[in-house]
């Protein structure tokens, strides 16, 4: 075929596929959302602490149907729908709610490269909620429940000669008619709660590998020893294959180890560069495994040395440390929602932004509220230098809320079915998540939302991950337990319990709302904690709030957290619209209090 006539049938398909597609809906969107192409959706790759350079992205236009659950296969499909933005969403261009009582189909075909003959064919799903089952080319290849950690399958079975391959992915999920974890997400949306999300809403994407390969990376700084840890997780090892782990400074290799695939690769790194906000430096890696003398897989990754802790100072109050010194964290509450795409960006560039607005606000933190972002989300943070705390998106009930003492109560009592399906995904968050550097705080439970067994699941999350600090109970209810006693205060902060032997954080506070015509997702019921009517009111109650907060972080604050980083759905407090196209405040003036709070932790 001739090169012009490959770029017009190329343009072609591209007309095509937009011509099929649009976004439904009239709220309001970001200006990402002209951008998305249906022939090239999120086309990054999806997995940058752990990249191949040979993979496949399956994003794009798929059919779907939505049936009533326990039925068979469609026999024919209601349309198309935009992979991978939820059913719910203006960019998947269905706009429809799936429900508890329905199921979710899709499918669409897909071809394997000829130059991945021999190799073994993994398919990666980023993230599906809630429950999924995949079939390839008529076969149940396996299942998977979680809405928030990635899942894959090894295909290469059950492919079959020719170009087209099948493939169909049924998904359940009961929002909150089921005790899963779900975050903000509720069937009747309002106030504080969102729009379900249903169905994929991370990458679909194909990888080669060879039959020996590196499934997945544990990376482990130790700053206080010099010395980074990276264990590798083999699939089809055998007695004498040897894992070599390069270490690269701007490029040039620094340092080379190997160890058998058993072992972890303990490397000591003379006078290491450390991690930090304001010098978010990265080591890059190149791990190899090597099998009879041979490269036979190969992968590249990155690390940061850098240390979380907590240590008393000279006036007797517990700090948050970061590499051994007195650090003050402060961030914005960060839900990562979108008009258009809910729970999925419409572009990379988007899930960036959010993270360059924090920074521009002068903050040093950013806690992940209930909910797990795309892999590519912490490595931006990771890149640009935010910490992160990150939450666990709650699920199940809510009883009785004691936020203003140590709690006296009667816990919430889950199912074992409800119990299990938490430890299950807070594990597996935890396990995906825990090579990440900019994580530095994990955060089981918010408000006494699905709260239970506190104690007993703080002591779990701490032994499963001594690394980092466990906010056990964000905002209530409180127990003597885990590294952070955390308080909840709006509009303004306010000191109204300390713990002499823990750190002591005012985890949300504020909630400023200015509701701006042409940018509110709900023409009314929009609410702040407060309200008022132009930016300079509302930079100006935020400044005195921050100078409140100054006060109290000499007398034991070490964190706090602002509510929010933008508008969400009927949530006004951002500091950007929800479609981003407003800042709200003074970014100038914030950024120069917010300085301020970080720097009267260690003003004499």
């Amino acid at each position: 075929m001739k090169r012009e006539n490959i770029l017009f049938a190329a343009l072609f398909s591209v007309f095509i596929a937009n011509a099929q597609w649009k976004p439904q809906g009239d709220k309001i969107k970001t200006k990402w959302a002209s951008e998305v192409n249906p022939a090239e959706v999120l086309p990054e790759y999806p997995r940058p602490i752990m990249e191949r350079s040979e993979w496949k992205n399956l994003n794009g236009l798929w059919k779907y149907a939505i049936q009533e659950a326990g039925k068979t296969a469609p026999s024919k499909y209601d349309g198309e729908i935009l992979v991978p933005f939820a059913a719910e969403s203006s960019l998947s261009g269905v706009m429809k709610e799936v429900g508890s009582k329905n199921e979710l189909w899709y499918e669409t075909n897909f071809s394997i490269d000829s130059n991945w003959n021999g190799k073994n064919i993994l398919l990666h799903f980023g993230a599906v909620d809630w429950k999924t089952e995949v079939y390839v080319n008529d076969v149940k290849v396996g299942s998977h429940t979680g809405g928030y950690t990635p899942f894959s399958f090894d295909i290469t079975p059950f492919i079959k000669n020719g170009t087209a391959q099948k493939l169909v992915v049924k998904v359940w999920d009961p929002s909150n008619d089921g005790p899963q974890p779900r975050g903000k997400q509720v069937k009747n949306p309002e106030g504080i709660w969102y729009t379900p999300v249903t169905g994929i809403w991370q990458t679909v994407w194909l990888e080669p590998v060879n039959a020996k390969s590196i499934k997945g990376l544990r990376t482990t700084p130790n700053i206080d020893q010099n010395s980074i840890s990276i264990k590798s997780d083999v699939v089809g090892a055998e007695a004498g294959d040897v894992i070599e782990v390069t270490v690269l400074d701007g490029g040039k290799e620094i340092a080379k180890e190997k160890t058998v695939v058993t072992e972890s690769a303990d490397i000591v790194l003379n006078a290491p560069k450390l991690w930090s906000p304001e010098s978010p430096f990265l080591y890059q890696t190149k791990i190899s495994l090597i099998s009879g003398g041979k490269v036979v897989d190969e992968v590249k990754s990155y690390f940061a040395m850098r240390k979380i802790s907590s240590k008393r100072d000279q006036n007797g109050i517990i700090r948050m440390q970061l590499n051994n010194k007195d650090y003050f964290q402060f961030g914005p509450l960060d839900q990562g929602w979108w008009p258009d795409g809910l729970y999925t960006a419409p572009t990379d560039e988007a899930l960036k932004y959010d993270i360059i607005k924090t920074k521009e606000l002068g903050f040093n933190m950013i806690r992940k509220h209930v909910k797990v972002e795309p892999e590519r989300w912490y490595t931006h943070c990771d890149q640009l230098g935010i910490l992160v705390w990150q939450d666990m998106p709650s699920g199940d009930d809510q009883p009785i809320w004691q936020n203003k003492k140590y709690f006296d109560g009667t816990e919430l009592k889950r199912s074992q079915k409800s119990e299990d399906i938490y430890r299950k995904e807070w594990a597996e968050i935890m396990d995906h998540l825990y090579s990440y550097p900019s994580i530095v705080v994990w955060v089981p439970f918010n408000e006494a939302w699905g709260q239970f067994k506190t104690i007993e699941i703080t002591e779990w999350t701490k032994r499963y991950d001594s690394t980092r600090l466990i906010n056990s109970a964000s905002g209530g209810n409180h127990f003597q337990t885990g590294d952070i006693l955390d308080l909840h205060n709006y509009p303004g902060p306010e000191l109204y319990l300390y713990d002499a032997q823990r750190v002591t954080v005012l985890g949300e506070y504020g909630g400023i709302g200015l509701p701006l015509e042409g940018h509110l997702w709900r023409t009314n019921g929009n609410w702040g904690y407060i309200k008022f009517k132009n930016a300079n009111e509302v930079t100006n109650e935020y400044i005195k709030y921050a100078n409140v907060l100054k006060g109290f972080v000499k007398s034991g604050f070490s964190a706090a957290v602002y509510t929010q980083t933008t508008d969400v759905e009927g949530e006004v407090n951002g500091f950007m619209t929800y479609d981003r196209k407003v800042d709200k405040m003074d970014f100038k003036k914030v950024n120069k209090v917010n300085k301020e709070v970080i720097d009267a932790l260690n003003q004499k």
